[in-house]
């Protein structure tokens, strides 16, 4: 069984992923709709959630300058979240995950909406592609993968030269613990025990090194901050916890 990496050995918490159990355990912390559990821009407090959704969706274009006909790759895409803004504004995108339900969704939603996407259900290292994307965003993946430097080196081979990856995932400090896996997952309870695993989780400095060794460039990285009373997330420029990596195929 493999996780969400390219080729990387699934870690106990994974392996079930694509049977049963593993459908589960996606249930338990995905939202019903689109299949998430990633962050969103609150950029101020009287926001919903739809519209910090839409924010984190409007960031991500604005750094595309998105033109039509460009590919993308959206790896772990969930419902097609971030796959059906995309393709609207004229892209060819594809969205690969592991779980068959958010494939289900994903494909599901894009047909009610008359989008034609390319939602694919396996592992990414079986994946066989004639060309290369103009864009890969992995949006909390990489805290999920074994082997950082081998996701990052696969992606590399996977676009072309000037493209661009969005890479969003935790920090890793005794806040980041603090917050992302005592606060979140033992009191909080809004993940299952087991999902994140600190050791895994990387500085904004360490990714950014992977990256220049696989031949990427960081061009911005900007943070988000969660709000306990609000209970909201903004986008913030304290990267102690959640952050957003923007790189550059050189």
């Amino acid at each position: 069984a493999y996780d969400i990496g390219l080729g990387i050995p699934a870690e106990p918490l994974f392996r079930s992923i694509g049977g049963a159990k593993g459908e589960s355990l996606y249930d338990l912390f995905l939202d019903k709709k689109h299949r998430q559990y990633s962050c969103a821009y609150f950029l101020s407090e009287d926001e919903s959630l739809e519209d910090a959704q839409q924010n984190k969706i409007n960031h991500i274009i604005k750094k595309l300058d998105l033109r039509p006909g460009q590919k993308i790759l959206d790896i772990g895409c969930g419902g097609g979240l971030l796959c059906e803004p995309l393709k609207r504004l004229g892209a060819t995108v594809t969205g690969i995950d592991a779980s068959k339900n958010n494939i289900k969704v994903a494909k599901f939603h894009a047909k009610e909406m008359n989008l034609n996407i390319n939602y694919i259900k396996c592992p990414p290292e079986n994946l066989k592609f004639k060309n290369k994307f103009n864009v890969i965003l992995n949006m909390e993946v990489v805290e999920h993968v074994s082997n950082v430097d081998l996701f990052i080196q696969n992606c590399s081979t996977l676009i072309e030269k000037n493209g661009i990856m969005f890479i969003a995932t935790i920090n890793k400090n005794l806040k980041s613990y603090l917050y992302a896996i005592l606060g979140a997952e033992y009191i909080l309870r809004w993940l299952p025990i087991g999902t994140h695993d600190w050791e895994k989780f990387l500085t904004p400095q360490e990714l950014e090194i992977i990256a220049i060794r696989n031949n990427f460039t960081m061009d911005e990285m900007v943070g988000m901050k969660f709000n306990l009373f609000s209970k909201k997330w903004l986008k913030s420029t304290d990267a102690s916890v959640n952050y957003i990596s923007t790189f550059s195929k050189n």
